[in-house]
């Protein structure tokens, strides 16, 4: 998997840590000038393929002389402006503040073309960028790489302390997590040739950064669209769902890093995790329920249903409503399934193990659990909780009693 790795540090007379609030996107560096000046750069560049040095080697060369004093390492699936954007706006509202100047390599999702007299022509959402935070933006030279100074060396120190031997983690979340756990705690230590630490030291350089704008920046690629037969809308190379209700309408699209929000007219209508395959379809089982309630029998070969992975109770309750209430029943669980577009999944699982343990299998029964459990009250299934209702008394009928039966045929 070649993903860019995201270092940063800002140093002042010395070099003092920045901390990221979140995972950042690229490897950048943060420059600021003496106080004095009161001027603050910044450097940045991408390299893709150092996530792969940084996982598949552990000999990685670079001389201690240009250690950084700290760096912040995180982990995004591809480069591009939006990554750019949303690691800028994070990094600038954990420092609250800007740095008035900021060198970037000529990466074609910044600039879309290099005049002839060296001017660049900025990419629409950088230009946008830009405007929001009011910084002066430069480039370095193509192929030159010691424009940015010790770039290479902080990408070296954070994989040198940071990710040998080679970490392993359950997500790239919780990955991010434990990297910027380690940057933080870098701030406590003192430095050779310094009394104080990193994080006093950052303190006093800060003052150099511009003000904050009032709101933060919408750091994401927009699109317009329209949903297709299969409730589909793509957005660049990818589908995703939206509710069938909105079939055939044109639609606007907003991709973030992390994520792909779809909106109609006024309202957003579907949010997905950001897909950064090809050719690959994400779905959302919630948006075809509608439909599947409609004509049942497809409960079991719909596609967007078929990696639903639900909890166990689920199943059960469907085997008994089945049971009870055969074609009925069947549509009675999707309408349980369909609570979850109005309430959670825990609050749901919950509501169907108590309906499971009450023998209250049915959809009626399953949502006044769901509400008594959210409004904090208890069900009240139990007839005995309602004595106005008049009582129904089945007697048990004899096996004689059928004997009129055949009397009457004979007759």
């Amino acid at each position: 998997m070649r993903q860019p790795v995201f270092d940063q540090v800002v140093p002042g007379v010395g070099l003092v840590a920045a901390v990221l609030r979140c995972a950042g996107f690229g490897q950048q560096r943060w420059v600021l000038d003496p106080p004095d000046r009161a001027v603050a750069e910044a450097v940045d560049g991408f390299g893709p393929e150092l996530v792969a040095v940084a996982v598949e080697r552990r000999d990685v060369d670079g001389p201690a002389a240009e250690r950084p004093e700290a760096a912040i390492a995180g982990f995004v699936a591809q480069v591009g402006v939006g990554v750019y954007g949303a690691g800028e706006d994070a990094l600038a509202r954990d420092l609250d503040g800007v740095p008035h100047s900021i060198l970037y390599d000529n990466d074609r999702c910044l600039v879309s073309k290099i005049l002839a007299d060296g001017t660049r022509q900025r990419a629409t959402l950088f230009s946008a960028l830009q405007s929001h935070y009011l910084f002066h933006d430069r480039y370095g030279r193509p192929g030159k790489g010691n424009d940015k100074g010790k770039v290479e060396g902080i990408v070296g120190y954070a994989r040198r302390n940071f990710m040998v031997p080679v970490p392993r983690f359950a997500s790239w979340d919780a990955f991010n997590a434990d990297l910027e756990a380690q940057c933080r705690n870098r701030q406590n230590e003192i430095l050779r040739g310094h009394k104080e630490t990193i994080g006093e030291r950052l303190q006093r350089d800060l003052a150099a950064m511009k003000p904050l704008p009032g709101a933060p920046f919408e750091a994401c690629a927009q699109a317009s669209g329209q949903v297709s037969s299969q409730s589909l809308v793509r957005y660049e190379t990818n589908d995703y769902s939206v509710p069938v209700a909105y079939g055939h309408q044109n639609v606007w699209v907003r991709g973030y890093v992390d994520q792909v929000v779809i909106g109609c007219r006024g309202d957003v209508i579907a949010r997905h995790p950001r897909c950064y395959a090809r050719e690959d379809v994400v779905f959302d089982p919630i948006h075809y329920l509608p439909l599947i309630e409609r004509k049942i029998n497809a409960l079991d070969q719909a596609a967007p249903l078929a990696a639903w992975d639900l909890p166990e109770e689920f199943q059960t309750l469907r085997r008994l409503m089945e049971a009870h209430m055969l074609k009925m029943g069947r549509r009675e669980y999707v309408q349980v399934l369909r609570l979850l577009e109005t309430f959670g999944l825990d609050d749901l699982h919950g509501a169907v193990k108590e309906a499971l343990r009450l023998r209250a299998t049915g959809f009626d029964a399953v949502k006044h659990i769901l509400l008594c459990r959210i409004e904090k009250r208890p069900p009240k299934l139990d007839l005995a909780s309602y004595p106005y209702l008049p009582r129904a008394d089945v007697g048990t009928t004899s096996a004689a009693s059928y004997m009129t039966l055949m009397t009457e045929a004979t007759g």
